[in-house]
């Protein structure tokens, strides 16, 4: 005797429905946020039966992109926004795409064990490839969090305990004019960006908050900063 396994559950990737719907990326993605939140304030409703986050990179590119991944009820909800003949044509494409992914998946068969080791060697067996299973959730999971970029109270956070330390670490060159002060926010920020390895502090992401945090607090001026503070000082 044989049983069917449940089939795992299909998606499609917000690019792809972008060019279904001949809409710019960016624009989906900020739409889909927005849908995402409002579901969320329902406590009955779970965004993630129609919305997943997910990231991708860029060949090349070392950096990721947020992008999401819709279910047949995202692709729904998305059509549903959608009036005229461009909603009709999305609908089409969205259920003929899921249609075709559905039957491309070979059902998996499982045969019923005969005997009471069959029985345990099954539930070993199913076991292992359950735990399998969650270690790699779980560790997409934890870098899709590490990659999001940072809240914007974490964000607002980081600038204002630079302002604070430049401050702190300015009384002991006396009083500072703008371009002094200048010179000290250039070297912290400096050394924020090359810590967590970015180009701008607008690319910083969730992983590099307590990092960020701890450099700052420990942040102390370079000796060529401090040269030019007293040559400033002294010209």
């Amino acid at each position: 005797m044989e049983i069917q396994a449940l089939a795992p559950k299909i998606t499609i990737d917000s690019r792809e429905v972008a060019k279904m719907l001949g809409k710019r990326h960016a624009d989906l993605i900020r739409d889909i946020s927005k849908y995402e939140a409002d579901i969320s304030e329902n406590a009955n409703l779970r965004s993630q039966t129609f919305f997943i986050r997910d990231v991708f990179k860029v060949e090349g590119n070392n950096k990721s992109y947020p992008c999401f991944q819709l279910t047949k009820r995202g692709c729904e909800f998305v059509a549903n926004k959608m009036t005229g003949k461009k909603g009709n044509v999305f609908t089409a494409e969205y259920i003929q795409k899921f249609n075709e992914m559905e039957s491309s998946m070979e059902p998996a068969h499982i045969k019923l064990p005969q005997t009471p080791m069959e029985a345990l060697k099954l539930m070993f067996q199913v076991q292992d490839e359950t735990d399998k299973k969650m270690k790699k959730v779980e560790t997409r999971v934890e870098d899709l969090e590490e990659n999001q970029v940072i809240p914007q109270g974490d964000y607002g956070y980081i600038g204002r305990r630079i302002s604070q330390r430049v401050t702190e670490v300015g009384h002991g060159f006396g009083e500072l004019n703008s371009k002094q002060r200048g010179e000290l926010f250039r070297d912290i920020n400096n050394g924020v960006k090359r810590i967590a390895g970015v180009g701008s502090r607008s690319q910083l992401r969730t992983k590099h908050y307590q990092k960020v945090i701890d450099f700052i607090n420990d942040w102390e001026p370079s000796t060529a900063t401090k040269t030019i503070l007293r040559q400033m000082k002294e010209g």
